[in-house]
C-alpha cells in the first residue's frame, strides 16, 4: 500500500528557513495567494494505523492504492508560512517578488558559477523551491476518507503551535539582549578587553550604560554645543559643582522625614592603586612610542611604516572636519556600534564574505570578457584603455 503525503509542516517549516530568511524574512516569492496542503506528522501517523487496520479487516481494498493525506484545511502557502515565521519572532513577509525572476536569477547564477567554474552552491535544489513556494497544490483526501476512515487528530491550528514549539531553536532572540553563552568573549568583547569599557559600551547593564551615555551627552552639549568657549564652559561646570557639593553639605541630616546621606571627605580620595596604574599606562603608551619611532627608524619594517602612514592619515582627515563633530559621531559610534556588531555578529560577517565573494566573482567575470564587450565598454568609456581583461591580452598577443 502506498500512502502519497502532502506537504508536512515540519517540512514546510525547513523550507521557510533554509530559503526565506536568506532573504532576510521579508519577500514572497510569486504572488502570495497559491494554496497548498499541509500535514501535522501525528496525522500521518494516524493515517498510517487506519490503513493498517482497514488492511487487516479487509474490509475494503486498499491494497496497492495511493491515498493522500493531508490536515484537509487547504490554505495559502504564505499565510502559513506567516504564521511560522510570526511565532518565531519574526517579521511577516511583505514584498513580493515575481517567481520568474527569482527562477531567472537563479539560472543565471547556476550558469555563472558553472563558467567560473565554482560549485560551491547546490541550485539543483533551488530551482524547483522556487515552483513549490510560487504554485497551488492542493491534494484530495475523499479516498482515504472513504475506505479507511480517515480524519485528521491534530486541527490545523493546534499543528502550527505544536510546529512553532518543535522549531523553537530557530526563534529569533529578543532585542537588545539575546539568549547566547557569555561565559565565551565575543569578538566585540574582546576588542574592548572584556573590562569595564566593555561591559559600558556592549549595554551589560542598561541603566548603568545608559547613565554613562547620558552623562556624556551633557558634557558634551555642554562644552561643545553650548557656544561658549572651552574655559568658559570648564570654569561654569566646577563652579556649579561646588555649589552643587556646598548646598548638599549644608542640608541636615533628616529633611521631610527623609534621611539625607552625606559624602564622606575619602570620596574624592584617589588611592595609590590607581595613580600608581596611570602612571604605569602612561610610561607604557611612551616606550610604545619609542620603540614605534625606532622601528621606523631602522626602516626595517614596511608593515609598520604602513600602518603608522595609515594612521595619520586617518589623523589627518579627522581634523579636516569640525572638532566637535568628530566628538560627536564618536559618541555615537562607541555606544552603537559594538553592541550591533555583538548582536549581529554572525550576519556582519556573512555580509561581508558575501562582497568578498561579489568582488572575486566581478574579477574573474572581467577577466573573461570577450573582445567585442571590452571594446563596447571602452567605447563608452566605463572600461578605460589600459584596463584590458588578461585573456583579452592573451588573444592579442598570442602566438
Amino acid at each position: 500500500m502506498l500512502v502519497s503525503i502532502a506537504y508536512a509542516m515540519d517540512l514546510c517549516c525547513k523550507i521557510c528557513f533554509q530559503e526565506i530568511t536568506e532573504f532576510s524574512c521579508q519577500f514572497i516569492i510569486g504572488n502570495g495567494e497559491n494554496i497548498c496542503d499541509f500535514t501535522y506528522i501525528e496525522n500521518i501517523a494516524h493515517a498510517y494505523i487506519r490503513a493498517e487496520e482497514a488492511l487487516g479487516s479487509e474490509m475494503a481494498s486498499v491494497a496497492g492504492k495511493a491515498f493522500f493525506i493531508t490536515n484537509l484545511e487547504p490554505m495559502k502557502f504564505w499565510e502559513f508560512a506567516s504564521l511560522i515565521l510570526e511565532g518565531l519572532g519574526y517579521q511577516r513577509p511583505s514584498i513580493q517578488l515575481p517567481a520568474r525572476m527569482v527562477w531567472f536569477i537563479l539560472v543565471l547564477s547556476k550558469w555563472m558559477h558553472k563558467k567560473l567554474g565554482l560549485t560551491k552552491h547546490d541550485y539543483s535544489v533551488l530551482t524547483p523551491t522556487v515552483h513549490l513556494l510560487s504554485r497551488t497544490r492542493t491534494f484530495n483526501c475523499s479516498a482515504s476518507q472513504k475506505h479507511f476512515g480517515y480524519s485528521p487528530v491534530v486541527s490545523q491550528e493546534e499543528g502550527v503551535t505544536l510546529t512553532i514549539k518543535s522549531f523553537s531553536h530557530l526563534a529569533k532572540e529578543s532585542f537588545p539582549a539575546r539568549y547566547r553563552d557569555f561565559s565565551e568573549l565575543s569578538k566585540a568583547e574582546k576588542l574592548l578587553s572584556s573590562g569595564r569599557v566593555a561591559d559600558i559600551l556592549l549595554w551589560r547593564d542598561e541603566k548603568k550604560t545608559f547613565t554613562y551615555f547620558l552623562t556624556l551627552v551633557l558634557l558634551f552639549y555642554w562644552f561643545f554645543l553650548s557656544g561658549r568657549p572651552l574655559i568658559s564652559s570648564t570654569a561654569r561646570l566646577l563652579l556649579l559643582f561646588s555649589v552643587i557639593l556646598f548646598g548638599h553639605g549644608i542640608l541636615p541630616s533628616s529633611m521631610c522625614g527623609f534621611t539625607i546621606q552625606k559624602i564622606s571627605s575619602s570620596y574624592f580620595e584617589v588611592s595609590e592603586t590607581v595613580i600608581e596604574d596611570a602612571i604605569i599606562t602612561v610610561a607604557y603608551a611612551w616606550n610604545r612610542g619609542v620603540h614605534t619611532l625606532r622601528s621606523l627608524a631602522q626602516g626595517d619594517d614596511w608593515n609598520l611604516f604602513f600602518k603608522v602612514a595609515a594612521s595619520l592619515y586617518f589623523f589627518k582627515l579627522l581634523l579636516s572636519f569640525s572638532f566637535s563633530n568628530v566628538i560627536g559621531v564618536a559618541l555615537v559610534f562607541a555606544f552603537t556600534a559594538f553592541f550591533v556588531y555583538e548582536q549581529y555578529e554572525e550576519e556582519v560577517i556573512r555580509v561581508a564574505r558575501a562582497s568578498s565573494t561579489g568582488t572575486k566573482l566581478m574579477g574573474l567575470l572581467m577577466k573573461n570578457l570577450p573582445a567585442y564587450v571590452v571594446s563596447l565598454l571602452q567605447n563608452y568609456k566605463i572600461l578605460g584603455q589600459n584596463e584590458e581583461p588578461a585573456a583579452v591580452k592573451g588573444r592579442q598577443h598570442g602566438p
